[in-house]
């Protein structure tokens, strides 16, 4: 376990796989200004680590995340300096690493960008979604709206947050909000499964396809493809590389070292 001064946000790594867990189950896991710092730190810690390959990102108790705990808001002294408060799905979204939210439960507003700046969404059968700010006088404000729309389109985004009325995990799947949906008791066995599959392959070339995927959406195609001919191009490059030529040659599985 490694320590982040906090006993709301976990981490522990194990077999080149880091799960970070928020632990606020009597709040439905909302984050304090406390937590996001906790989880911006965590983050930092995976990216820095060569023991950490791939991060799973879930919650104890009912929830995944109900978002920024609404109780703390009034602890910023005017509107802009909450518009300038560091921000936990910044962090997750800024991360190198790959990663990959397992959605336990309720995954309300802050909780559902949280899930949405993860690479891979799976979730429990008893998950549930929503961009419930409209109901308090605001929008989402850690990409809701852009993340949300290049998951499950424009129509489907605006009924999300126009009305802030929950989905369930089978519309969830439905719409590719997620890409799967397990039984409960199975949610973070599989998150960690396809983190371990993510952790053996090689690390520079995962987080380089990282890369390249969230620039395919930035870019107009000709330029996506030339940047993704010039990201190839450096992993080639790379010690990992080599080994996975010669492992091929040697019939044998290879040894990725992110070299």
């Amino acid at each position: 376990m490694t320590d982040l001064g906090t006993d709301e946000v976990l981490l522990d790594v194990a077999d080149h796989v880091a799960t970070l867990t928020l632990n606020r189950p009597a709040k439905l896991n909302a984050v304090t200004p406390e937590m996001a710092g906790a989880i911006a730190e965590a983050v930092a810690w995976c990216d820095a680590s060569d023991e950490v390959r791939a991060v799973v990102v879930t919650g104890t108790g009912r929830a995944f995340c109900a978002g920024s705990d609404i109780r703390e808001l009034d602890r910023y002294a005017t509107p802009w300096d909450f518009r300038n408060r560091p921000d936990y799905c910044d962090a997750i979204r800024a991360a190198r690493t790959p990663t990959i939210a397992a959605v336990n439960g309720y995954a309300l507003g802050g909780g559902l960008e949280t899930a949405l700046s993860c690479d891979i969404r799976i979730a429990a059968a008893t998950a549930t979604f929503a961009a419930p700010e409209i109901k308090l006088g605001w929008i989402g404000g850690g990409g809701m709206t852009s993340l949300l729309a290049r998951a499950i389109g424009a129509s489907n985004t605006a009924l999300m947050i126009m009305t802030g009325d929950p989905i369930d995990a089978d519309q969830a799947l439905r719409w590719h909000l997620v890409s799967e949906v397990t039984a409960p008791d199975d949610l973070l066995a599989r998150a960690r499964a396809i983190a371990a599959t993510i952790a053996s392959r090689a690390p520079i070339a995962a987080e380089t396809a990282k890369v390249n995927l969230r620039a395919a959406y930035s870019m107009p195609e000709d330029k996506a493809l030339e940047y993704e001919r010039d990201l190839q191009t450096i992993c080639f490059a790379t010690e990992d590389a080599a080994e996975g030529r010669r492992a091929f040659t040697e019939k044998r599985p290879p040894v990725f070292r992110r070299r």
